[in-house]
């Protein structure tokens, strides 16, 4: 073998090992896309899982038994959340969420923390916020996780007309 030959070996094998690595590298980025899409996905998941668990309460505390017409016999917006004799799962209203943090583990991420806001907001204007009572009830929960970059937010408007 002559000297030709043997560059012409050595420029095949650093050919081959910068396509090899820049393939590795591929494959690599493409594994850590699919398991932050995966977190996310199930991030989304416990957001609406929880959602849908709210819209199955009563608006209010007032309104478990009867409707009202009347919003200030709603709860005062200064005292949303749950009662002192109230324990999760066992809600019977929206506002008893509202200060609410639940630490979830799934199989393939741990440590998610699941928390909910509940406020009064502008029936003309959901994403003002008011402090008198009001038939409209915004509820946002949020979930997040070390392995997330940035929390996922959800809301939903909830209303009694």
């Amino acid at each position: 073998m002559n000297t030709g030959q043997s560059l012409l070996s050595i420029g095949a094998l650093l050919m081959f090992s910068l396509v090899s690595l820049n393939f590795n590298s591929t494959v690599l980025q493409n594994t850590t896309v699919e398991v932050e899409n995966k977190v996310y996905l199930t991030a989304f998941s416990l957001a609406d899982d929880l959602i849908e668990e709210i819209k199955q309460k009563a608006f209010d505390a007032a309104t478990i038994d009867f409707p009202t017409t009347n919003p200030e016999s709603l709860t005062d917006p200064y005292h949303l959340g749950h009662g002192d004799w109230e324990t999760y799962p066992n809600y019977n209203d929206i506002d008893d969420f509202n200060g609410f943090v639940k630490a979830v583990s799934a199989p393939h991420a741990e440590n998610y923390s699941v928390t909910c806001i509940v406020r009064y907001v502008d029936g003309d204007n959901p994403d003002n916020v008011v402090w008198t009572q009001t038939f409209y009830k915004k509820v946002i929960v949020t979930v997040s996780s070390p392995y997330l970059r940035n929390p996922v937010q959800l809301s939903q408007i909830f209303t009694h007309k």
